[in-house]
Order: C-alpha cells, then sequence, then structure tokens
C-alpha cells in the first residue's frame, strides 16, 4: 500500500529516505470491507484516509433519515471527516467504503509532524486544500443552476472511471437528483450514441 503514497508524494516532491521512514511509522494500513466505516457521524473522527484501492464516500443523513453524499474518493484521493477542524468536535458526516478498499490512515498528530518535518508535504497539503475549496464552490454553484442532465454530464467528464463503480443511488445522491432521473439521462445519452 506504502508504494502508493510514496509515488502520489514523488509527483509532488522529492522524498527523503528519513521521510519515507517517518510516513511508514505514522500512517496505518487497513483494508476496508464494503459498507465499513471509519467514522460515523456524531462520532470524534481520528483518522484523515487516503485510499490506496477501492472508493470510499463521506454522507450525512437528513432529520428523515435520506442520506446524502458529500464526496467521493477513489485511488490516489485523501478523505477526511473535517479538514482542519478542532480534534475535540464530532464529525458532521460518515466515510465508509464503497467498495472493498484499502486505505493507509493518518492520525491528526502525524499530520502536523508531517506538517513540520516535510516541507513539501506542508506545501503539497495547502495546495490540496485551495483545489478542494475552489471544486467544493464549483460544486455548490452547479448545484444551484446546472440540470439535473448538467450535472450529471459534469460528474462524468470530471470523474470518467467512477460512474461505472458508484452505485446509482449513491450517484444519484452526491448530483442531488433521483436514482430514477438518472437513468432516463443514461437512457437518452444511450439513445443518442
Amino acid at each position: 500500500m506504502f508504494d502508493v503514497l510514496f509515488r502520489y508524494f514523488e509527483r509532488n516532491f522529492k522524498l527523503s529516505a528519513s521521510d519515507i521512514s517517518l510516513i511508514e511509522t505514522l500512517f496505518l494500513p487497513r483494508t476496508l470491507d464494503k459498507g465499513e466505516r471509519i467514522v460515523t457521524e456524531g462520532e470524534i473522527p481520528r483518522y484523515v484516509a487516503f485510499v490506496c484501492k477501492g472508493i470510499l464516500r463521506s454522507y450525512l443523513l437528513d432529520k428523515k433519515g435520506k442520506e446524502h453524499v458529500i464526496q467521493f474518493a477513489a485511488e490516489g484521493w485523501w478523505i477526511s471527516a473535517k479538514p482542519g477542524a478542532s480534534e475535540d468536535m464530532p464529525s458532521t458526516v460518515s466515510i465508509d467504503a464503497v467498495e472493498r478498499a484499502e486505505v493507509l490512515l493518518l492520525e491528526r498528530p502525524g499530520h502536523f509532524q508531517l506538517m513540520e518535518k516535510m516541507p513539501g508535504y506542508a506545501t503539497m497539503f495547502l495546495q490540496g486544500m485551495q483545489k478542494r475549496n475552489e471544486a467544493k464552490e464549483a460544486r455548490i454553484v452547479n448545484s444551484l443552476t446546472a440540470t439535473a442532465e448538467e450535472r450529471y454530464h459534469d460528474f462524468l467528464k470530471t470523474y470518467p472511471t467512477l460512474a461505472q463503480r458508484i452505485p446509482l443511488q449513491m450517484l444519484a445522491s452526491y448530483l442531488g437528483i433521483t436514482s430514477e432521473t438518472v437513468s432516463r439521462i443514461r437512457r437518452k445519452a444511450m439513445l443518442k450514441k
């Protein structure tokens, strides 16, 4: 699993032998079965996860028990309950495996240790947070202004490999539309081919 993380880091900055040793001591490898959670809404989150294999999602339940998917994270992506939030605040989301997954978990103190000892990690983290905020803002604007069909096609364009791996109802939840609408959009797209 560490090879995936090392390649990810190497695309952003050069790792030294001491960096590799530090990373191996701070990250906890874990295999998750489909549906297994790493955090449950209302719990104090302990980890940020780097996905080596599989897909994770963050989601919340509304007062009526309806799921709302906030984020998907596939291979080479990070996912956490509350980036940068106070360590004693309960999570507002749950995170689980959409399919069997292999992840590397990093606790909050380990994150700060990497920030301090590996300047490349600190720079990469800050750039990643900026990209995440930009993507979040674009998603909000898209959800407020785009039609269901436009949201679906934008998802396909942005994440071409995910749509086939994510269950229909989860994709619909992420897009803020019904499963029936996603099916109708897919049928219409197939007829155009």
